[in-house]
């Protein structure tokens, strides 16, 4: 198997999106590609066919190669849940919670075997691996236990590219420093750079590349503009770029808030909110930002109990109660969804060392948390609410909570396991659900932001709504354009060990 490996100056350089790049360009050149991250640490995550927890990152590369994301993808996943732990994923399972001296110290010097299986089954069936970096190779202070980076790479025999992001700044020296910072075994694995996000003229740039590649002696394989990609981001470094930054709607636009909660996971929830025309989306924090929305979304959260009392303190539940009082619409997604509730109990101390908190009490919910997380994909249909009534649903389930609804309230979703899911106010105007993508299913939300738009008297959004996987398609497709326009496919190809494929 043939491999490449994709490090970064700093966390948030793009690494993942340029993975994602060269998975759909392998794939769409002829090659058996995979996705590879030996250690992951974000909050949004993915659930692989057979309920394995992985990073989100893989998972969609995976879906970029148009192959079956699997846990060997990611073999460890390292998920915040408070100041200095996390819990410790292994092959997609929940393994442990533990701090981060004792990560470093126990379980990081038995993990190899772990990640050296993964790449052994992986290289049973693939031909080529696109291997992601973490953060950066060059932490001095971590090096001796870096699982993610030049480790992973000599574990694969895998040639590295390293990734500066320019629009940050300093691009010249992250670059120059970082081959500084290296062993020289590692230094020899790097073969060449590839700059991100470039906004400017490339004539005013060009005279530092040449400086760069006579200095380093390494080539700068290509340079990519900054582009808004469609493509899920891997964690909350990227909340304040990207689709965040989704220019202001002009005219009548229904205005949501989306809570920014200190621990939010799986905040892709929202993605597809930024491609609904009509509508106007921003994160919040304070009260100061609150600015009467017509529309609250509580997003998950890898700590429901702690977060709650942040929103408690912060003002925010009394304004998201007042507000649903005078006539907002609210919703709540997993954690968010739990908090809607009257009450959260956890006797056995498994999220918080509070045994009982109370809701935000805008649905008939209790939750208790108990050990053993429930992980799944699936398959359904509305049966709650009459603005969508029988339309088929997919998502997928992260939590550890479970949640029983007052008898005589209904729920949102009936699922093909015979299970349902969520609660819906008799109102209609507040609900909530377990299922992460809930809004990726575009015909429910469109239906949905319609109903909302026809209660305020709004001109309702009418014309195609595109199947999400249609959606995704088509960024992949267009992310691979263009990187290969802007990269050098010759040598790209020359480092990896392949062939050029033969144009037809």
């Amino acid at each position: 198997m043939k491999a490449i490996m994709l490090q970064g100056t700093s966390s948030d350089v793009g690494k993942s999106v340029l993975c994602t790049a060269l998975c759909r360009i392998l794939y769409e050149d002829g090659w058996k590609v995979a996705p590879f991250k030996s250690q992951n640490m974000a909050l949004n995550s993915y659930i692989t066919r057979d309920g394995k927890e992985i990073g989100r990152a893989q998972g969609v590369q995976a879906e970029a190669c148009r192959i079956e994301a699997t846990a060997d993808m990611n073999p460890i996943l390292l998920k915040p849940k408070q100041d200095m732990i996390a819990e410790v994923i292994v092959r997609g399972e929940h393994y442990a919670d533990m701090g981060a001296g004792a990560y470093r110290s126990d379980y990081v010097p038995t993990a190899l075997p772990v990640l050296r299986e993964s790449l052994d089954r992986l290289a049973e069936e693939y031909e080529v691996l696109v291997m992601e970096g973490a953060g950066s190779p060059a932490e001095i202070n971590l090096k001796d236990r870096d699982i993610a980076n030049m480790k992973a790479a000599e574990l694969a025999d895998a040639p590295v590219l390293l990734i500066a992001d320019i629009d940050r700044g300093g691009v010249f020296a992250s670059l120059v420093g970082t081959l500084a910072l290296l062993d020289e075994d590692e230094r020899a694995r790097v073969k060449g750079f590839i700059i991100n996000k470039f906004r400017g003229k490339f004539s005013l740039l060009k005279s530092g590349l040449d400086w760069l590649e006579e200095h380093t002696g390494l080539p700068v394989l290509g340079v990519i503009p900054y582009a808004d990609t469609g493509i899920d981001a891997e964690d909350s470094l990227a909340l304040s770029t990207l689709k965040l930054k989704k220019r202001d709607e002009e005219g009548e636009a229904l205005n949501v808030a989306v809570i920014r909660l200190p621990r939010i996971s799986n905040f892709t929830d929202v993605d597809p909110l930024y491609d609904e025309p009509g509508v106007r989306i921003r994160l919040i924090a304070s009260v100061a930002e609150w600015n009467n929305p017509d529309i609250i979304i509580l997003p998950g959260t890898k700590n429901t109990t702690d977060d709650l009392r942040w929103l408690k303190q912060t003002g925010l539940a009394d304004a998201i109660g007042q507000a649903a009082r005078d006539g907002a619409y609210v919703v709540g997604i997993c954690g968010g969804y739990q908090m809607l509730g009257r009450e959260l109990h956890d006797p056995d101390g498994v999220e918080s060392i509070y045994e009982r908190s109370e809701g935000l009490g805008l649905l008939p919910i209790h939750t208790t948390f108990r050990a053993g997380k429930r992980t799944i994909r699936v398959e359904g249909e509305v049966c709650g609410v009459s603005f969508a009534t029988g339309q088929a649903v997919t998502g997928y389930e992260i939590h550890l909570g479970q949640t029983m609804r007052e008898e005589g309230s209904r729920p949102l979703f009936r699922l093909d396991d015979g299970h349902t899911d969520g609660t819906v106010a008799d109102d209609e105007a507040v609900w909530g659900t377990y299922l992460h993508g809930v809004f990726h299913n575009r015909e429910f939300t469109r239906a949905w932001l319609n109903c909302i738009r026809l209660e305020k008297g709004m001109k309702l959004v009418e014309g195609e709504v595109h199947t999400e996987s249609e959606r995704r398609e088509a960024s992949y497709t267009a992310l691979a354009a263009l990187v290969r326009e802007h990269i050098d496919m010759k040598k790209l190809y020359g480092i990896i060990g392949l062939p050029l494929p033969v144009k037809s």
